[in-house]
Protein backbone atom coordinates (compact mmCIF):
# COMPACT_ATOMS: atom_id res chain seq x y z
CA UNK A 1 0.00 0.00 0.00
CA UNK A 2 1.41 3.32 -1.07
CA UNK A 3 0.28 6.28 1.08
CA UNK A 4 2.67 8.87 -0.40
CA UNK A 5 0.50 10.40 -2.69
CA UNK A 6 -1.12 13.21 -1.59
CA UNK A 7 -3.71 14.73 -11.74
CA UNK A 8 -4.60 22.72 -32.87
CA UNK A 9 -8.03 22.35 -33.86
CA UNK A 10 -10.86 24.68 -32.99
CA UNK A 11 -13.46 23.21 -30.64
CA UNK A 12 -16.83 22.85 -32.35
CA UNK A 13 -18.93 22.29 -29.26
CA UNK A 14 -18.78 22.21 -25.48
CA UNK A 15 -21.43 19.99 -23.90
CA UNK A 16 -22.31 20.31 -20.24
CA UNK A 17 -24.24 17.23 -19.14
CA UNK A 18 -26.59 17.55 -16.14
CA UNK A 19 -27.51 14.40 -14.23
CA UNK A 20 -29.23 13.83 -10.90
CA UNK A 21 -26.61 11.93 -8.97
CA UNK A 22 -24.18 12.27 -6.19
CA UNK A 23 -22.55 15.38 -7.65
CA UNK A 24 -23.21 17.88 -10.42
CA UNK A 25 -21.79 16.45 -13.60
CA UNK A 26 -20.54 19.62 -15.22
CA UNK A 27 -16.94 18.58 -15.59
CA UNK A 28 -17.33 16.62 -18.80
CA UNK A 29 -17.31 19.36 -21.42
CA UNK A 30 -16.47 17.89 -24.81
CA UNK A 31 -16.87 18.25 -28.52
CA UNK A 32 -16.05 16.34 -31.65
CA UNK A 33 -13.83 17.11 -34.63
CA UNK A 34 -12.28 15.38 -37.56
CA UNK A 35 -8.63 15.47 -38.52
CA UNK A 36 -6.57 13.90 -41.29
CA UNK A 37 -6.10 10.91 -39.02
CA UNK A 38 -9.82 10.53 -38.26
CA UNK A 39 -12.46 11.77 -35.83
CA UNK A 40 -11.52 13.09 -32.41
CA UNK A 41 -13.23 13.95 -29.13
CA UNK A 42 -12.38 17.14 -27.27
CA UNK A 43 -12.18 17.05 -23.47
CA UNK A 44 -12.10 20.31 -21.49
CA UNK A 45 -9.88 20.42 -18.38
CA UNK A 46 -8.10 22.83 -16.06
CA UNK A 47 -5.33 23.61 -18.56
CA UNK A 48 -7.55 23.95 -21.62
CA UNK A 49 -8.64 21.17 -23.95
CA UNK A 50 -7.31 17.86 -25.20
CA UNK A 51 -8.24 16.22 -28.50
CA UNK A 52 -8.45 12.46 -28.13
CA UNK A 53 -8.50 10.09 -31.12
CA UNK A 54 -11.70 8.13 -31.45
CA UNK A 55 -11.68 4.70 -29.81
CA UNK A 56 -8.17 4.77 -28.31
CA UNK A 57 -6.62 1.32 -28.07
CA UNK A 58 -3.56 1.85 -25.89
CA UNK A 59 -4.47 3.63 -22.66
CA UNK A 60 -2.13 4.55 -19.80
CA UNK A 61 -3.58 5.64 -16.45
CA UNK A 62 -1.48 7.97 -14.30
CA UNK A 63 -4.05 8.89 -11.64
CA UNK A 64 -4.07 6.63 -8.61
CA UNK A 65 -7.55 5.23 -9.29
CA UNK A 66 -8.05 5.93 -13.01
CA UNK A 67 -7.62 2.26 -13.94
CA UNK A 68 -10.73 1.36 -11.95
CA UNK A 69 -12.83 3.51 -14.27
CA UNK A 70 -11.34 2.27 -17.52
CA UNK A 71 -11.77 -1.35 -16.44
CA UNK A 72 -15.44 -0.75 -15.67
CA UNK A 73 -15.81 0.46 -19.27
CA UNK A 74 -14.12 -2.63 -20.69
CA UNK A 75 -10.66 -1.15 -21.33
CA UNK A 76 -7.58 -2.73 -19.73
CA UNK A 77 -4.76 -0.16 -19.56
CA UNK A 78 -1.38 -1.06 -21.01
CA UNK A 79 0.18 0.31 -17.81
CA UNK A 80 -1.15 1.98 -14.67
CA UNK A 81 -0.06 4.00 -11.66
CA UNK A 82 0.68 1.76 -8.67
CA UNK A 83 -1.50 2.35 -5.59
CA UNK A 84 -2.67 -0.76 -3.69
CA UNK A 85 -0.33 -3.76 -3.97
CA UNK A 86 -3.38 -6.01 -3.75
CA UNK A 87 -5.25 -4.34 -6.64
CA UNK A 88 -5.04 -7.28 -9.04
CA UNK A 89 -6.63 -9.59 -6.44
CA UNK A 90 -9.74 -7.46 -5.91
CA UNK A 91 -12.85 -9.37 -7.03
CA UNK A 92 -14.13 -6.89 -9.62
CA UNK A 93 -10.62 -6.51 -11.07
CA UNK A 94 -10.31 -10.27 -11.35
CA UNK A 95 -13.65 -10.38 -13.16
CA UNK A 96 -12.82 -7.49 -15.51
CA UNK A 97 -9.38 -8.80 -16.48
CA UNK A 98 -10.07 -12.54 -16.57
CA UNK A 99 -7.81 -12.95 -13.54
CA UNK A 100 -4.79 -11.37 -15.27
CA UNK A 101 -4.80 -8.01 -13.49
CA UNK A 102 -3.20 -4.90 -14.94
CA UNK A 103 0.48 -3.96 -15.37
CA UNK A 104 1.72 -1.20 -13.08
CA UNK A 105 4.59 1.28 -13.35
CA UNK A 106 7.64 0.88 -11.19
CA UNK A 107 8.02 3.25 -8.23
CA UNK A 108 5.78 5.80 -6.59
CA UNK A 109 6.20 8.71 -9.00
CA UNK A 110 5.10 9.20 -12.60
CA UNK A 111 7.48 7.12 -14.69
CA UNK A 112 7.72 9.01 -17.98
CA UNK A 113 10.08 6.48 -19.54
CA UNK A 114 7.70 3.58 -18.91
CA UNK A 115 4.78 5.62 -20.20
CA UNK A 116 6.61 6.47 -23.41
CA UNK A 117 7.69 2.85 -23.85
CA UNK A 118 4.04 1.76 -23.61
CA UNK A 119 3.30 3.90 -26.72
CA UNK A 120 -0.14 5.08 -25.53
CA UNK A 121 -2.66 6.89 -27.70
CA UNK A 122 -4.36 8.25 -24.54
CA UNK A 123 -3.13 9.12 -21.04
CA UNK A 124 -5.64 9.56 -18.20
CA UNK A 125 -4.40 11.52 -15.19
CA UNK A 126 -7.56 12.59 -13.37
CA UNK A 127 -6.99 11.44 -9.78
CA UNK A 128 -3.60 13.07 -9.32
CA UNK A 129 -2.31 16.57 -8.69
CA UNK A 130 -1.04 17.50 -12.15
CA UNK A 131 0.79 20.78 -12.59
CA UNK A 132 1.36 22.48 -15.94
CA UNK A 133 4.89 21.16 -16.33
CA UNK A 134 3.74 17.58 -15.73
CA UNK A 135 0.80 18.00 -18.10
CA UNK A 136 3.02 19.38 -20.85
CA UNK A 137 5.49 16.55 -20.46
CA UNK A 138 2.76 13.89 -20.57
CA UNK A 139 1.12 15.59 -23.55
CA UNK A 140 4.39 15.26 -25.49
CA UNK A 141 3.95 11.51 -25.19
CA UNK A 142 0.21 11.27 -25.98
CA UNK A 143 -3.06 13.21 -25.61
CA UNK A 144 -3.56 13.63 -21.87
CA UNK A 145 -6.85 14.10 -20.02
CA UNK A 146 -6.77 15.61 -16.54
CA UNK A 147 -9.39 16.96 -14.16
CA UNK A 148 -11.72 19.88 -14.72
CA UNK A 149 -10.94 23.28 -13.23
CA UNK A 150 -14.28 23.06 -11.39
CA UNK A 151 -12.81 20.79 -8.71
CA UNK A 152 -9.82 20.91 -6.42
CA UNK A 153 -6.94 18.58 -7.19
CA UNK A 154 -7.82 14.98 -6.37
CA UNK A 155 -11.45 15.85 -5.55
CA UNK A 156 -13.24 15.03 -8.79
CA UNK A 157 -16.53 13.25 -7.94
CA UNK A 158 -16.64 9.62 -9.00
CA UNK A 159 -19.51 10.16 -11.44
CA UNK A 160 -17.78 13.11 -13.13
CA UNK A 161 -14.62 11.04 -13.42
CA UNK A 162 -16.59 8.17 -14.92
CA UNK A 163 -18.32 10.35 -17.51
CA UNK A 164 -15.06 12.08 -18.41
CA UNK A 165 -13.37 8.71 -18.84
CA UNK A 166 -16.28 7.41 -20.87
CA UNK A 167 -16.13 10.42 -23.19
CA UNK A 168 -12.38 10.02 -23.67
CA UNK A 169 -12.76 6.31 -24.45
CA UNK A 170 -15.70 6.81 -26.81
CA UNK A 171 -17.95 4.93 -24.37
CA UNK A 172 -20.12 7.70 -22.98
CA UNK A 173 -23.40 5.78 -23.18
CA UNK A 174 -21.88 2.92 -21.20
CA UNK A 175 -20.56 5.39 -18.63
CA UNK A 176 -23.97 7.01 -18.23
CA UNK A 177 -25.58 3.62 -17.73
CA UNK A 178 -23.09 2.83 -14.97
CA UNK A 179 -23.74 6.18 -13.27
CA UNK A 180 -27.45 5.37 -13.28
CA UNK A 181 -26.82 1.88 -11.87
CA UNK A 182 -24.60 3.06 -9.03
CA UNK A 183 -26.71 6.07 -8.07
CA UNK A 184 -29.74 3.79 -8.06
CA UNK A 185 -28.01 1.45 -5.61
CA UNK A 186 -27.00 4.39 -3.41
CA UNK A 187 -30.51 5.84 -3.45
CA UNK A 188 -31.95 2.45 -2.51
CA UNK A 189 -29.54 2.15 0.42
CA UNK A 190 -30.44 5.64 1.67
CA UNK A 191 -34.15 4.88 1.42
CA UNK A 192 -33.71 1.64 3.34
CA UNK A 193 -31.62 3.30 6.06
CA UNK A 194 -33.03 6.68 7.06
CA UNK A 195 -30.85 6.46 10.18
CA UNK A 196 -27.91 7.63 8.04
CA UNK A 197 -29.39 11.08 7.46
CA UNK A 198 -27.79 13.90 9.43
CA UNK A 199 -25.09 11.69 10.98
CA UNK A 200 -21.37 12.44 10.92
CA UNK A 201 -18.97 9.71 9.88
CA UNK A 202 -15.23 10.11 10.44
CA UNK A 203 -12.75 8.16 8.29
CA UNK A 204 -9.49 7.48 10.13
CA UNK A 205 -7.18 6.55 7.26
CA UNK A 206 -4.10 4.49 7.95
CA UNK A 207 -3.60 4.95 11.71
CA UNK A 208 -0.14 3.78 12.63
CA UNK A 209 2.55 4.64 15.16
CA UNK A 210 0.08 6.75 17.12
CA UNK A 211 -0.81 8.88 14.11
CA UNK A 212 -4.26 9.29 12.56
CA UNK A 213 -5.22 10.91 9.24
CA UNK A 214 -8.80 12.13 8.77
CA UNK A 215 -10.29 12.26 5.28
CA UNK A 216 -12.37 15.32 4.49
CA UNK A 217 -15.57 15.76 2.52
CA UNK A 218 -15.07 15.41 -1.26
CA UNK A 219 -12.09 13.09 -0.86
CA UNK A 220 -12.77 10.23 -3.32
CA UNK A 221 -11.71 7.72 -0.65
CA UNK A 222 -14.85 8.56 1.34
CA UNK A 223 -17.10 9.17 -1.68
CA UNK A 224 -19.51 6.39 -0.74
CA UNK A 225 -20.06 7.69 2.79
CA UNK A 226 -20.74 11.19 1.45
CA UNK A 227 -23.15 9.79 -1.12
CA UNK A 228 -25.05 7.83 1.55
CA UNK A 229 -25.80 11.09 3.33
CA UNK A 230 -23.15 11.11 6.05
CA UNK A 231 -21.46 14.38 6.90
CA UNK A 232 -17.73 14.73 7.42
CA UNK A 233 -15.88 16.32 10.32
CA UNK A 234 -14.33 19.75 9.80
CA UNK A 235 -10.76 18.72 10.65
CA UNK A 236 -8.78 17.16 7.79
CA UNK A 237 -5.32 15.64 7.90
CA UNK A 238 -3.06 14.39 10.68
CA UNK A 239 -4.43 14.25 14.22
CA UNK A 240 -2.29 13.50 17.26
CA UNK A 241 -3.22 11.18 20.12
CA UNK A 242 -3.94 14.24 22.25
CA UNK A 243 -6.69 15.33 19.86
CA UNK A 244 -8.42 12.00 19.24
CA UNK A 245 -11.63 13.48 20.60
CA UNK A 246 -12.11 14.78 17.03
CA UNK A 247 -12.88 11.17 16.04
CA UNK A 248 -15.73 10.86 18.54
CA UNK A 249 -18.75 11.41 16.31
CA UNK A 250 -21.72 9.25 15.26
CA UNK A 251 -19.72 6.62 13.35
CA UNK A 252 -15.98 5.98 12.99
CA UNK A 253 -14.56 4.06 10.04
CA UNK A 254 -10.97 2.91 10.56
CA UNK A 255 -9.23 2.00 7.32
CA UNK A 256 -5.85 0.40 7.68
CA UNK A 257 -5.91 -1.07 11.20
CA UNK A 258 -7.81 -3.60 13.29
CA UNK A 259 -9.43 -3.20 16.70
CA UNK A 260 -6.64 -5.22 18.33
CA UNK A 261 -3.94 -3.07 16.71
CA UNK A 262 -5.45 0.06 18.26
CA UNK A 263 -6.22 -1.52 21.64
CA UNK A 264 -2.93 -0.28 23.10
CA UNK A 265 -4.01 3.36 22.73
CA UNK A 266 -5.94 4.47 25.85
CA UNK A 267 -6.95 7.70 24.13
CA UNK A 268 -8.50 5.71 21.30
CA UNK A 269 -10.21 2.99 23.34
CA UNK A 270 -11.93 5.43 25.67
CA UNK A 271 -13.70 7.25 22.82
CA UNK A 272 -17.47 6.79 23.10
CA UNK A 273 -17.71 5.82 19.44
CA UNK A 274 -15.26 2.99 20.17
CA UNK A 275 -16.66 1.84 23.51
CA UNK A 276 -20.23 1.80 22.18
CA UNK A 277 -19.32 -0.34 19.14
CA UNK A 278 -20.03 2.36 16.58
CA UNK A 279 -16.63 1.82 14.95
CA UNK A 280 -15.92 -0.21 11.82
CA UNK A 281 -12.45 -1.57 11.06
CA UNK A 282 -10.85 -2.89 7.90
CA UNK A 283 -7.27 -3.49 6.77
CA UNK A 284 -5.71 -2.06 3.63
CA UNK A 285 -5.37 -5.47 2.00
CA UNK A 286 -9.12 -6.11 2.26
CA UNK A 287 -11.37 -5.83 -0.82
CA UNK A 288 -13.50 -3.29 1.07
CA UNK A 289 -10.54 -0.96 1.64
CA UNK A 290 -9.64 -1.28 -2.03
CA UNK A 291 -13.22 -0.60 -3.08
CA UNK A 292 -13.47 2.57 -1.01
CA UNK A 293 -10.07 3.87 -2.08
CA UNK A 294 -10.47 3.24 -5.82
CA UNK A 295 -14.18 4.20 -5.89
CA UNK A 296 -14.84 3.15 -9.48
CA UNK A 297 -18.42 2.05 -10.28
CA UNK A 298 -17.88 -1.67 -9.71
CA UNK A 299 -15.86 -0.91 -6.58
CA UNK A 300 -18.69 1.21 -5.20
CA UNK A 301 -21.27 -1.48 -5.92
CA UNK A 302 -19.09 -3.97 -4.05
CA UNK A 303 -18.65 -1.61 -1.09
CA UNK A 304 -22.37 -0.88 -0.86
CA UNK A 305 -23.17 -4.56 -0.33
CA UNK A 306 -20.48 -5.01 2.31
CA UNK A 307 -20.49 -1.83 4.37
CA UNK A 308 -24.08 -0.56 4.35
CA UNK A 309 -25.46 -3.28 6.68
CA UNK A 310 -22.63 -2.67 9.15
CA UNK A 311 -23.15 1.10 9.13
CA UNK A 312 -26.77 0.43 10.00
CA UNK A 313 -25.75 -1.92 12.81
CA UNK A 314 -23.44 0.74 14.24
CA UNK A 315 -26.28 3.26 14.39
CA UNK A 316 -29.00 0.93 15.66
CA UNK A 317 -27.15 -0.77 18.52
CA UNK A 318 -26.54 -4.09 16.75
CA UNK A 319 -23.19 -5.91 16.72
CA UNK A 320 -20.78 -4.67 14.07
CA UNK A 321 -18.97 -7.35 12.09
CA UNK A 322 -15.21 -7.50 11.64
CA UNK A 323 -14.51 -6.22 8.12
CA UNK A 324 -10.79 -7.04 8.06
CA UNK A 325 -11.31 -9.62 5.33
CA UNK A 326 -14.46 -8.25 3.73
Amino acid sequence: MNLNSPRGHRVLALIVAGLVGVATLSACGSGSDTTASGPTVTIAHKFGETKVPADPKRVVTVGYNDQDFTLALGVVPVTTRAFFDSYDTLPWVQAQTGGKGVPAMQGDSINYEEIATAKPDLILAIYETIDRKTYDRLSQIAPTVIQSAEYKDEETPWNVQLLTTGKALGREAQARALVTKVTGAIDAAKAAHPEFAGKTLVVDYGPENGGHYLLGANDPRRALFDALGFGAQDTVGDVSEEKLGLLDRDVLFVEGATRSQLASSPAFTRLNVVREDRTLYTQFDSPLAGALSYSGPDALLYAIKVVVPQLSNALTGKPVADLAGA
